[in-house]
């Protein structure tokens, strides 16, 4: 018997996303973002899903030209400093499992 081919769903991932609080005041959320990103899961998915969701935060995180981290904001990954790493790095398997969140936060200067 003939049977019809398979269709594959993509496999879309829950990404805990943690906001410094200026940015849910902006974007007007509560608490923590839960987000769905389909594989490979990077820090640039995981950026284009937020903005996606809320435009409102477009050029905040990244310049809008460039798409380049602004100065004062950081991403954590599992505790450690993701902020240079290359944003099409796929992030660890605690954060695609939602275990670990990904955290955003606006970095302090001055003296």
């Amino acid at each position: 018997m003939n049977r019809p081919p398979e269709i594959q769903c993509p496999v879309l991932s829950r990404i805990r996303v943690l906001l410094p609080f200026h940015l849910r005041h902006l974007a007007r959320v509560d608490g923590e973002v839960a987000l769905e990103v389909g594989a490979p899961v990077s820090m640039q998915a995981v950026l284009e899903a937020l903005e996606a969701r809320y435009p409102v935060l477009r050029g905040t995180l990244r310049d809008h030209d460039t798409l380049k981290r602004r100065p004062f904001v950081r991403f954590f990954v599992c505790q450690e400093d993701w902020s240079m790493v290359p944003t099409d790095t796929v992030l660890p398997a605690a954060v695609v499992t939602g275990t670990e969140p990904f955290l955003i936060i606006g970095a302090m200067a001055g003296g």
